[in-house]
């Protein structure tokens, strides 16, 4: 069986093969690389995911470098400044969900100790590997922490996005069986 990159990888797009090469779906526990996908994960809702990576470092650089804290204490006067760049999604309602939503990330912190032990918890630590080629776009998994985080306040993290983020952050392995990058995992 020849190895390959999975099918959505547009393979002449360089930042596209390097962040399924080296991010998607590579274990992630640390709670600053958790927050920042999960960020870019919400302003990706109803969008294309090559459309984020290419904004991505505009991200970081508007939000303050994925920094919770400071994104936590954002008030009008910097979401009218976010608005205004052209660098980032400039949606109001999700920049407004991004504080939000920040801010119920870090109770979720608080309450497990990190988010990397909250999201983990939904799997007992254990890593969800595609056993075959038929990709969903929205698991019972997802459903149940999309669920959770709406019922904690979130916004923008239907159970769609939220199975998304689970493949980026490597919760799920959805790489197919023939992709290069599965046996790295």
């Amino acid at each position: 069986m020849e190895m390959k990159r999975c099918f959505w990888v547009d393979e002449s797009s360089p930042i596209y093969v390097k962040y399924h090469d080296e991010e998607w779906g590579v274990p992630v526990y640390d709670d600053q690389k958790l927050y920042e996908m999960f960020l870019l994960e919400t302003f990706q809702a109803g969008l294309s995911w090559i459309t984020v990576l290419k904004k991505r470092e505009a991200f970081r650089e508007a939000f303050d470098g994925f920094n919770p804290e400071k994104v936590s204490a954002y008030k009008e006067e910097k979401l009218n400044e976010l608005m205004e760049n052209p660098g980032i999604i400039r949606n109001r309602r999700k920049v407004e969900a991004a504080v939000k939503n920040t801010r119920i990330f870090m109770e979720i912190q608080t309450e497990f100790g990190s988010f990397s032990n909250y999201l983990w918890g939904f799997t007992d630590g254990k890593i969800i590997v595609n056993q075959d080629d038929n990709f969903s776009v929205k698991t019972d998994l997802s459903d149940q922490i999309s669920k959770n985080l709406k019922k904690r306040g979130m916004s923008f993290v239907g159970s769609v996005t939220i199975y998304s983020y689970l493949q980026a952050v490597g919760v799920v392995n959805d790489h197919e069986l023939r992709c290069i990058c599965r046996q790295q995992l």
